[in-house]
């Protein structure tokens, strides 16, 4: 399936797009909120991940949630993340890849998902509700069968 495109601004107001990652592999994460404990976890996790999630393929990871850019802003610098954090304020982009699920049992609206988009822009492993302790060693695992390394 293709990747539906994006093009939202990071922590730094910086615009990211699907086509700035043509030709490399990609992991998106969605997540709720800043600063909650499940979501510092999961992007603290990735973010010691980042080497090795490098090293499968040159891989990349973008963070998604519908926080602002001050918010992504704090976040990032408060845990030294070392990759965009991305705003998406409208959940536009939430929605299409099928991470917005708002109820009264989900009030944050975004779940816990995450896609792995390969060089040609096509999700080819995805994820939902996942365990946000595991989930940066289970992609690591998971780039590397994709890759058939």
């Amino acid at each position: 399936m293709k990747a539906p495109n994006f093009s939202l601004p990071d922590q730094n107001g910086n615009i990211h797009s699907l086509h700035d990652y043509a030709g490399k592999w990609l992991v998106v994460y969605f997540y709720p909120m800043d600063e909650t404990s499940g979501c510092t976890t999961e992007a603290c996790q990735f973010r010691d991940a980042r080497d090795a999630i490098g090293e499968s393929g040159g891989a990349a990871v973008v963070g998604i949630s519908k926080d602002s850019v001050k918010s992504h802003e704090k976040f990032a610098a408060h845990h030294s993340l070392n990759f965009p954090i991305l705003s998406d304020p409208e959940h536009k982009v939430i929605e299409a890849y099928g991470a917005w699920k708002h109820s009264p049992a989900n009030p944050l609206g975004t779940h816990r998902d995450t896609v792995i988009i390969n060089p040609a822009g096509e999700i080819v492993k995805e994820y939902r509700g996942v365990d946000p302790q595991q989930h940066a060693a289970e992609i690591i695992a998971d780039l590397r069968q994709l890759q058939g390394q």
